[in-house]
């Protein structure tokens, strides 16, 4: 199993800016597309971004252009920088080893983010 460890959340005005992280402990995280899901109580999780062991990414249509991802293969970490922030960003963020379905049952405790002024 992986341990996912998210961080960076808060409270942020529309229009900000905001840096999540995720650690995924695994020895195989260098091989891994690893995908940011988010989640509103009461609805489904759903895919953000993912990005691959080579870098390529992809991004729901919702945070297209506003979002990117990257990643630190020596940190086993990967990142979530959203810009011009939305108050529909509002939700809990999670990590996950995927493309974009979620390979582990496993969730981390995800980091919550609150877009409002």
């Amino acid at each position: 199993q992986v341990r996912f460890v998210e961080s960076g959340g808060g409270l942020v005005q529309p229009g900000g800016s905001l840096t999540l992280s995720c650690v995924a402990s695994t020895p195989f995280f260098d091989i891994y597309t690893l995908s940011w899901y988010r989640q509103v109580p009461g609805n489904q999780r759903e895919w953000v971004a993912w990005i691959t062991h080579d870098n390529d990414t992809n991004f729901a249509d919702s945070v297209k252009g506003r979002f990117t991802i990257s990643r630190e293969n020596a940190k086993k970490t990967i990142y979530l920088q959203m810009n011009n922030c939305k108050p529909e960003d509002t939700a809990t963020y999670y990590c996950n080893v995927g493309r974009p379905q979620p390979k582990f049952d496993s969730w981390g405790q995800g980091t919550q983010v609150i877009v409002s002024s």
